[in-house]
């Protein structure tokens, strides 16, 4: 049941009043201090059947129990319970008849962050879904991309020290990948594991070659469009159980990344 305090948004109400109305129900929470909406909607790039982002920033003991309480359908994580990392948790929830995620965002860590890609400085996490993980700027990309609907956010530049120092930590980790991916599973014939190395390290040169151009990255769902190397497809879709069709489609992998960017 919904919270007397928090009737459920109107079914019918506009996409352009409807994420001002959940964000002020949001910055009402104990703790936070900011909402902002993201994803394609922050960026213009939706469709109607786009779901909503928002991320709430706050301060200090933020308890889910009391998003919980709202009564908005859906689930409603702890924090930490999707990492433990920048990316600590949120909610997957439908409101006013909408798909609608909520991303909890640590100031204290976001601010520590953001001094850390100001000095090029960023540590990698895994997350789910990303096969290629995520670097901790991530968190600062938000900064950059988001819109403001509740309080008060610094919207960075890129800097260009992370510029400089990212792009080669990147492609360290995609020649590494395909490295390993040669002697373990090409060798063997093992297509599978070779098709998972290859996209992972073609999402890891991605990585590399917007953040040469320094452009932010929240998620890895245009990466390889961005980059140019959606070419890569053609790639894996070639991909056959033996040991020298695999080690031909590494090095044309290798070739593609190589010239990228």
């Amino acid at each position: 049941m919904t919270d007397d305090t928090f009737p459920d948004v109107a079914p019918d109400m506009a996409d352009d009043t409807f994420p001002d109305d959940v964000a002020g129900r949001l910055a009402a929470l104990p703790a936070v201090r900011a909402v902002t909406l993201g994803g394609s909607r922050a960026q213009g790039a939706h469709t109607p059947e786009s779901d909503w982002d928002l991320a709430l920033y706050y301060r200090g003991g933020f308890d889910p129990a009391a998003l919980r309480a709202v009564g908005w359908e859906g689930e409603v994580s702890e924090l930490g319970e999707w990492g433990g990392g920048v990316f600590n948790g949120g909610a997957w929830l439908t409101i006013g008849g909408r798909r609608v995620d909520i991303h909890y965002r640590d100031l204290d860590v976001v601010e520590h962050e953001l001094a850390e890609s100001r000095r090029g400085r960023f540590h990698w996490e895994p997350l789910m879904f990303h096969l290629a993980g995520i670097p901790s700027y991530l968190v600062v990309a938000e900064l950059a991309l988001n819109q403001v609907l509740r309080g008060t956010l610094p919207r960075p530049k890129y800097p260009q020290s992370l510029r400089e120092a990212a792009p080669p930590v990147w492609r360290e980790r995609a020649a590494l990948t395909l490295r390993y991916a040669s002697a373990a599973y090409a060798a063997h014939g093992q297509a599978t594991e070779v098709a998972g190395a290859v996209a992972t390290a073609a999402l890891q040169t991605a990585h590399a070659v917007l953040a040469a151009r320094g452009e932010w990255v929240t998620n890895e769902k245009r990466l390889l469009q961005r980059a140019d190397l959606r070419a890569i497809d053609t790639v894996v879709a070639g991909l056959r159980p033996e040991p020298a069709a695999l080690a031909e489609a590494i090095a044309a992998a290798e070739a593609l990344f190589a010239a990228a960017g």
